[in-house]
Parts: C-alpha cells; structure tokens; sequence
C-alpha cells in the first residue's frame, strides 16, 4: 500500500507541489493496474481515504477487511491514503485512483472542474463532527470582532461555514486575511500549537482537533450540527470515477455494499471500531491516535450512508455567497442507484436519489 504520512503535512502550496509530484510515480505504477484491468487477471480498485475519525468507514473497512471480503477474489483491494482533498481529486483527475472517500467542497471541485464528466456520489459516509472552538474569554460572535480564526484550507468546506456563519452575523471577512474576523488558513495539525500560543483566538475545525482544542482549554461557541436541519450535514461522500464506473459497475456494487457493510460495523460495534481506527492510524503514520480524543470526539459525527444532497448543495450556496466560488450545476452528480441496490439486500431503507 502506498501511503503518504501526516507529518508531511505542509503549506498548501507544498502540498500541492508534492501531490503532483507524488502523482507521476503514482500514475506510472497505476499502468500495471491498468493492464490487470483490461486482461485477464483480477480488476485492480485503487481506493482512497484519510486516516482520520471522519473517514471511519473506510479505515475500518479496510482495516477489518470488510472491503476485501465483499470485493471477492476477484478484485484486488489497493488502498492509498492522502492527506488532504486536492491530492486525492488530482488522483482520480490522472488516472492514479478509481474512488476515494472525500469532503464536500472537493466534491463540488471536482465534478465543476471536469464539467460534470469526471466523478460521481455513489454513497454518503458520514455527518457531523465540525465546530467553533474559542478561547474562554470569547462568548458570541461579536467578541470574534478583531480576532483570528483558523480554518483548515482557503476554500474549503470549514472555510466556507465560518465564513458564511460570520457575515449571518454581520461580520466581514476577506480571503486576504482583512475584515471584522481575521480568517487564517493553516493546516490541522497547526492549530493546536498556534491556539495554545495565543497566535488564533478561534478555530473552525472537523474532529478530533475540535476535541484537541476543547483539552487544551477551549470551548464550543457553535456546534455546526446546530446550523443543519435534523442536525445533519455531510462531512465525507465516497466518490467514484466515472470512467471506472462505467467499466466495472459490478465492481462499484461490491465497493458500495463494503460501504453499507463497514457502517454498520462501525454503528454497531463503536469499541471495536475505535480501537481499530487507532490502530490503523499508528500504521499509517507511526503514532496512532489516542483512543480517550476518539471516544471523546466519537458522539459528535453520525455514520451514516445518505449523502445528505441538500447540504452539499446549500454549502455551495454559501461558498457562492461569501464569493468563494461560481455557482455550478450539480446535476448528475449522484447516482445511487449501487447504494440503494445494497440497502435493500442489507434490509435497511433506501435513499431518495437527488
């Protein structure tokens, strides 16, 4: 398995730098897969996931091996992991990845980027899981005034929430930094460092940072499941290559049905899920995440295999609103038609396709 460690978490332009980079040797080993695809031997599905609490699904699918068994013998798993959504989209973009589990925005990015050709939903992972952490002294949004708050990533889907949050409240932001409430993009695994010297005020995270900042002293001024109806948004869709799609369908039902699969492990057995989770991470890079920040973080996110369409399209509609992004067209972007295939073989209920 190729996997790219947390530690080489840098600037986003390094990132990006080094996704492509990454990438050629990536796509140079994809020719191998390729051939096994089009030959005789096993279909090769190169799948991607982040070893973090919000992509639980995939890391104890293929942690346990939920995937492997419902792939069958005669597909070969190749799991790869990423860092951040850019790189795996870049990933798919080149051929190097056949479907990954992702966020939203990279979502939109990717089907918008491609003209709606390029990508399809074809199951929800999970719900929940982001907050405004802050500082003590700070206990509405207009103490934000004149403040820091940091998000993950110009753009991105928790850039995009605060932002949006913040002008509900009348307060103005810029991408340049300027406005009511300075925003500062920085990667995760900064924030807790920049918090505790005092360099932000505020931090508009996904867990298990927002569980970081709360023991390193903060508070939870806004939970974002709050601001969503049923308390419901999504966090992580599974994402599949059209090109893949249309070539191997029953190889996507096999992925789809691991999906289900791997949920319902995760919903019904969350001790087991989490140790699993930790484990998996240490794999990956070296030191696996503590289960107490797991079992804390864990109550905040929501399984679940609805890809929760509506709030994919009304966080567009913020980003749009807060001049972040043009507005696109999001038809064709689902097709549920694996997920609800799988559903009705598991006996659950299905999904209202979008």
């Amino acid at each position: 398995m190729r996997r790219l460690p947390l530690r080489r978490l840098v600037t986003l332009a390094t990132l990006t730098a080094l996704g492509a980079a990454t990438l050629g040797s990536t796509a140079a080993c994809g020719d191998d897969s390729d051939g096994a695809q089009g030959g005789s031997g096993p279909v090769t599905l190169r799948l991607g996931y982040f070893p973090n609490i919000t992509h639980a699904p995939a890391v104890v699918g293929v942690e346990k091996g939920i995937f492997a068994e419902k792939l069958g013998a005669d597909v070969k798993l190749d799991p790869k992991t990423f860092n951040a959504g850019p790189e795996a989209i870049e990933a798919v973009f080149s051929g190097a990845l056949d479907a990954t589990y992702i966020g939203p925005n990279p979502t939109v990015n990717a089907f918008s980027k491609s003209k709606g050709e390029a990508v399809r939903v074809v199951s929800g992972a999970a719900s929940g899981g982001v907050a405004l952490v802050v500082k003590p002294g700070i206990n509405g949004p207009q103490d934000l005034k004149g403040k820091k708050v940091a998000t993950p990533q110009l753009g991105n889907t928790q850039d995009v929430a605060v932002r949006y949050w913040l002008k509900q409240q009348g307060l103005t932001t810029t991408k340049e930094g300027g406005g009511d409430v300075k925003i500062v993009p920085q990667q995760n695994a900064q924030t807790l460092e920049t918090f505790r010297s005092g360099a932000i005020d505020a931090a508009w995270v996904p867990e298990p940072f927002v569980s970081q900042l709360i023991n390193a002293g903060g508070k939870v001024l806004v939970d974002e499941r709050d601001l969503w109806p049923d308390k419901k948004f999504v966090i992580t869709n599974l994402l599949v290559s059209t090109k893949f799609l249309k070539a191997h369908p029953d190889v996507v039902q096999k992925l789809v049905d691991g999906q289900v699969a791997a949920n319902e492990f995760v919903n019904s057995k969350p001790d087991e899920a989490q140790q699993a989770i930790s484990d998996a991470i240490g794999k990956i890079t070296g030191k696996p995440l503590d289960l107490k920040l797991i079992k804390q973080a864990w109550p905040t996110l929501e399984f679940t295999n609805d890809p929760i369409a509506a709030s994919l399209k009304a966080g567009l509609d913020h980003a749009v609103d807060v001049k972040l992004t043009e507005p696109v067209d999001l038809k064709g972007l689902y097709d549920l038609t694996y997920l609800n295939k799988a559903l009705k073989a598991a006996g659950k209920p299905e999904v209202t396709q979008p």
